[in-house]
């Protein structure tokens, strides 16, 4: 395993959560920021017995795509809020593609849809 290199020392493993600190560190970003995402309603972590922060694989992705909002594709927190909520629905339709009694060709087009609308925002 020495030369394994697919992983950065301070990448989660999965299962892991990390403090805000190492997040924010690990994403590049200022704690602050990640308190900003949270106050919106961007992100939502985990809160421990002491009530501090905590984030798991699956938030540390979505603060990835926020930030590739905001800096690479320039889209201002408002979008992003919007573009997140497309993003949500898609997840949650997605499963329901396979369970619609439509044809298969239906089915098919409903998932070309949906992949067409993710690949669109960047996912």
């Amino acid at each position: 395993m020495s030369g394994d290199r697919s992983r950065t020392p301070s990448a989660p493993a999965q299962g892991d959560f990390l403090l805000i600190s190492v997040a924010a560190r690990h994403l590049g970003m200022h704690p602050q920021t990640l308190r900003k995402y949270e106050r919106l309603g961007l992100v939502r972590p985990t809160r421990t017995l002491g009530s501090m922060r905590v984030y798991s694989r699956d938030e540390l992705e979505r603060l990835r795509i926020i930030k590739h909002l905001v800096d690479e594709a320039g889209i201002n927190l408002a979008g992003v809020q919007r573009l997140l909520e497309v993003v949500d629905a898609v997840q949650r339709i997605r499963p329901l593609a396979s369970g619609t009694g439509g044809s298969r060709a239906s089915v098919r087009r409903l998932t070309q849809e949906l992949d067409r609308l993710s690949a669109m925002l960047g996912l």
